[in-house]
């Protein structure tokens, strides 16, 4: 294999912006997951709206989208991107007991997107535990990941 260069670090190993201005504008998009296990009893209040800070689900997915559109307000590095697309989706699990969280962002942009969309999902996740902590405070998340990529020179990636 094959040493890559990093590329937010200067010739000097300093860190710095990646400069962008010769790359191609392209259609890219990134989806990203992560899983956010607690107690039965939790996703049951959750699942029926019965959780005393309100709908955990609707204001989770508001806060994701919210999340990936200042990533670049979040993270040093990254570009501030013209996004086009964000959705948070849930999906509830009863074995193991919580919600898989996923996220896509879709731009059109000469950089990709998948820090908006792994933002997205830490953030949702963020959300639901904020809203539910007052009833469980051993909910935990995990597996924040990049699921899917595509655009960009690289091309498409998918785990």
């Amino acid at each position: 294999m094959t040493a890559r260069r990093l590329s937010h670090l200067n010739e000097a190993g300093e860190a710095h912006m990646v400069d962008v201005s010769d790359k191609a504008v392209t259609e890219r998009s990134a989806t990203a997951e992560g899983f956010v296990a607690m107690a039965p009893e939790t996703l049951d209040l959750i699942l029926r709206g019965g959780a005393p800070k309100g709908d955990v689900l609707a204001t989770a997915r508001i806060a994701g989208i919210m999340a990936a559109k200042r990533t670049h307000e979040l993270i040093p590095l990254c570009h501030p991107l013209p996004l086009r697309q964000v959705t948070v989706d849930f999906t509830p699990s009863r074995d193991p007991a919580g919600i898989r969280v996923e996220a896509t962002a879709k731009v059109e942009a000469k950089t990709g997107v998948e820090m908006e969309a792994l933002t997205a999902v830490s953030v949702a996740c963020l959300t639901i535990y904020d809203m539910v902590k007052a009833v469980d405070r051993g909910v935990e998340f995990s597996g924040i990941r990049l699921v899917e990529k595509t655009g960009g020179r690289s091309g498409t990636y998918r785990r």
